[in-house]
């Protein structure tokens, strides 16, 4: 990048400049009480996201049969919305009022109400109280978390049940208010025979769209995963589309949850948050959501009465955090790396860019600077956006992140309307002018790039003004 001349830093906006944006962020677990959310609400604010994934708990709501006390969800939805923040909410997940299973699992995680009529019936009453009470105020639900694992559908991972209990609480849904928007899957595997098995049974009828979850140090697999899901959902339902509901790494090692055998760092978390976020956003999912805000327990396998059983402390968080005695995220919530890095993706992207096909060709030479030679266009991930000031060009070197960083180039040619070109480095925002040694523009507009640097995060091509400042 020393060849280069940087010019400028990108510059952070709050969620309340933002009107859209895919950009989303998870601040689950309330329902356990886990974290503390007011220390959470204005750095979450100062990142420029705009979707944020709240879990409603059911448990926590209703603790005398029929009677809904709010007053701590409201605090949470209220205080995201006068940042500037989207909530959506993750309708989940048992109550021991009506289950016996549920009284010996710590927040009734993964008890599914289904299976007496006085189950069936307590639940339609709390969706229904849920969504009447928050009318106007959130507008998507997603039905359950992750029933395709154990953890969370604890009576037997069934498929036909979730297909089911999802198409009748998203037909209840649409009764109450035709314009909310339902979601449902929430799936955490990869195979798709269970998400079939659920669509047969009727409940792509009443969702608008599937959500998955994707922890993976490689992102190259989202692509292949979002476009089966989208092509499997329309064979039910031609309107469904695909959100991305939790990716994400953990910043260091001895952690619980996803992934936590890897030798994670700060460092590599940021990594992976940069390659899956612009990977879901080349893949026009709907909106992605990057698990999560702080770091915290895991807590979908405790046991009530037994701290010990869900002391699983998770590192996933773009704030980190200490922990208390009885697992609760405690102290002041510090940004990672991975927080700058996100930043930097919200503003960059923020009012929805167009996907652009882009009109590039890569020409492969010499390398002389590595002794070798510049990246093939299959060892790279590359794709184009559009506004109405500009195009953007992202691109990075496929390569293990847990195993090395990498540095090389890349030679290509490419035609653009615009005069100008700008490289941003997205992890630590900073802009640079590209001198004529490596770019030049032909009086057809066509770019001749020369040895142009490449690595192992995202950089971004900027023609004419897409990013605003």
């Amino acid at each position: 990048m020393e060849r280069l001349n940087k010019i400028g830093k990108i510059k952070a906006k709050n969620s309340k400049e933002v009107i859209n944006s895919k950009i989303g962020l998870g601040f689950e677990k309330l329902d356990r009480d886990v974290f503390d959310p007011e220390k959470a609400y204005d750095r979450v604010a100062e990142l420029g996201i705009k979707w944020i994934r709240i879990q409603s708990g059911w448990q926590r709501t209703e603790r005398e049969k029929g009677v809904y006390d709010f007053a701590w969800l409201d605090k949470v939805v209220d205080n995201l919305i006068a940042r500037g923040l989207k909530p959506w909410i993750c309708l989940c997940y048992g109550n021991d009022l009506y289950d016996d299973l549920a009284k010996t699992v710590f927040g009734a995680v993964g008890c599914p109400p289904i299976f007496t009529e006085e189950q069936k019936a307590a639940w339609a009453a709390y969706v229904k109280a849920t969504v009447e009470h928050y009318r106007g105020r959130v507008s998507y639900y997603e039905i359950w978390n992750e029933p395709d694992g154990i953890w969370c559908w604890k009576t037997g991972v069934n498929a036909t049940e979730l297909g089911e209990f999802t198409r009748d609480t998203g037909k209840l849904i649409k009764e109450i208010d035709p314009s909310i928007k339902v979601i449902g899957g929430v799936i955490c595997e990869r195979p798709i025979a269970y998400l079939n098995q659920a669509l047969a049974a009727g409940m792509g009828e009443y969702i608008d769209f599937i959500s998955f979850h994707e922890y993976t140090h490689d992102e190259t697999r989202v692509f292949e995963r979002v476009n089966t899901l989208r092509a499997l959902g329309k064979r039910y339902n031609p309107s469904i589309e695909v959100i991305q509901g939790e990716s994400g790494s953990q910043s260091r090692s001895g952690g619980h949850g996803a992934l936590h055998v890897g030798a994670w760092t700060q460092e590599k978390q940021a990594k992976q948050l940069a390659r899956h976020t612009i990977a879901d956003l080349l893949t026009d999912v709907h909106f992605s959501s990057y698990f999560s805000c702080v770091d915290m327990i895991e807590a979908l396998n405790g046991t009530v009465g037994d701290v010990n059983s869900y002391l699983d402390y998770g590192y996933f968080g773009v704030l980190g955090a200490e922990f208390d005695e009885s697992g609760k995220s405690i102290g002041t919530y510090v940004p990672k790396l991975s927080y700058y890095v996100l930043q930097n993706i919200a503003s960059i992207f923020s009012e929805d860019p167009d996907l652009y096909e882009l009109p590039a060709i890569f020409i492969p030479r010499e390398s002389r600077r590595y002794f070798g030679r510049d990246l093939e266009r299959s060892e790279i991930t590359v794709g184009g956006f559009k506004n109405e000031s500009g195009e953007l060009m992202a691109y990075w070197a496929k390569t293990d992140i847990m195993h090395s960083s990498y540095e090389g180039t890349i030679s290509f040619q490419m035609y653009s309307e615009y005069e100008s070109v700008r490289l941003i480095n997205i992890m630590d925002g900073s802009i640079y002018e590209i001198p004529e040694s490596i770019v030049k523009r032909d009086a057809y507009g066509c770019f001749h790039f020369s040895n142009l640097p490449a690595k192992d995060t995202p950089l971004l091509l900027e023609f004419g003004n897409f990013i605003k400042q």
